[in-house]
């Protein structure tokens, strides 16, 4: 299994960024696939993430802004962030859960840097 990311970018702070990511190999039907991001000298974080069957979380500190799709037979998942703040600078991970429980082997994408202004 690959988790391939991409669309992070430096923009101003009120601006929009759309994160993808793309999984292949071979991935289960129930899987949950998710953004996380790490700031430098902080831990990784989930931001938001997406079950096969359509159910989404999102952080407190992204809710209203951020959105999480996602499309079960392409295996590929988005971030639509809008109104960024400095604070959601990051290195942003796309990370899949292949299967349904706790014990299914999880992946992590390459990371994806996101750099928001003032």
């Amino acid at each position: 299994v690959q988790l391939q990311a991409s669309g992070g970018g430096l923009v101003q702070a009120g601006r929009s960024l759309t994160l993808s990511c793309i999984a292949s190999g071979n991935i289960f039907n129930v899987n949950t696939m998710g953004w996380y991001r790490q700031a430098p000298g902080e831990q990784r974080d989930l931001v938001a993430s997406r079950t096969s069957g359509g159910a989404t979380y999102y952080a407190n500190s992204v809710k209203g802004r951020f959105t999480i799709s996602g499309t079960n037979r392409k295996n590929t998942l988005y971030l639509q962030m809008n109104n960024l703040k400095p604070e959601d600078t990051a290195t942003y991970y796309c990370h899949l859960k292949n299967g349904g429980s706790e014990s299914s082997r999880a992946y992590w994408g390459q990371g994806t840097q996101v750099t928001v202004s003032s």
